[in-house]
């Protein structure tokens, strides 16, 4: 039972705040709809405002089945809080409706004692608030028009990682994988990530896809050490190393990359971009 719920933060600014212009942006973005959705263990989705990062993020989660449990790692881009933050009592609103939490919290709170309730660090971060509405959409079963919100039927456990310590997020891979494969339903995990940042756009992309071939190469350590000997500033490094630690525990075999881009594909200006991937693993 939530307690709470946690209101939208970047709800016209990310993304449009009214709900049927939102779900209109969010189905052009994975639009057409993929043939053969596949079930995945974990993925890792930009979170940018939409009009840079949303096609990038569609292309992820148009070819997904996606579960009614997902677990979302995310950067903590505010400082707030603590440095492993989850929340297991409040709900999460956005135009769509609300998200309710998953049950998966509880349980992974009690088997990895680091992390901590605490709502501090997810009151102004929006690199989970950003992944809800796909995920809603996708997992819709009204159609808007006259109806006040989408019933998607999702839960998520959203947990804010402000550390880069390859050995506590590694523990932190292991205990999802554990309490993941306990449960008895499918359960899809997410690292909401954006790769580097304000560079210009042939040094952006030479160093994204060194720390991409990491991740396509389900290489949890490798990423740590590229990302920190090449200077590349992916936010959502530590969140992409608990996803992959755990994916390989649960027995991933593959990784794919859905896109790449960058914000100068949309803005025209490459002299200072962001970088953003979708990857899928299997």
């Amino acid at each position: 039972m939530t307690s709470a719920v946690r209101t939208p933060a970047v709800a016209g600014r990310f993304y449009p705040a009214h709900s049927e212009q939102l779900l209109r942006e969010v189905r052009e973005y994975t639009s057409p709809p993929q043939p053969g959705r596949v079930s995945a263990i974990g993925c890792v989705a930009p979170h940018a405002g939409y009009i840079y990062s949303g096609r990038v993020a569609g292309a992820v989660f148009s070819r997904l089945e996606i579960p009614t449990h997902c677990i979302i790692l995310c950067p903590n881009h505010t400082g707030k809080g603590v440095p492993l933050a989850i929340m297991t009592a409040s709900a999460w609103q956005t135009p769509l409706g609300v998200v309710a939490v998953s049950e998966l919290g509880s349980r992974l709170l009690q088997r990895f004692p680091a992390l901590e309730e605490n709502s501090a660090a997810h009151q102004s971060e929006h690199a989970i608030e950003v992944q809800l509405p796909f995920l809603q959409a996708a997992r819709s079963e009204l159609q808007l028009g006259l109806q006040s919100e989408l019933k998607s039927g999702v839960k998520i456990v959203p947990i804010a990682i402000g550390t880069r310590n390859f050995e506590v997020l590694r523990l932190l891979g292991e205990a999802l994988a554990d309490v993941v494969g306990e449960w008895k339903e499918k359960v899809l995990i997410i690292a909401s990530s954006d790769m580097n940042h304000y560079e210009p756009d042939p040094i952006t992309r030479i160093k994204d896809h060194k720390a991409i071939e990491r991740v396509l190469a389900l290489d949890a350590a490798g990423l740590s050490e590229v990302v920190t000997n090449e200077e590349i500033s992916m936010c959502g490094v530590g969140p992409t190393i608990a996803m992959l630690t755990a994916a390989n525990r649960l027995g991933a075999t593959r990784a794919t990359l859905a896109q790449y881009a960058t914000s100068g594909d949309v803005s025209g200006d490459r002299d200072a971009v962001v970088g953003y991937a979708g990857i899928i693993i299997q």
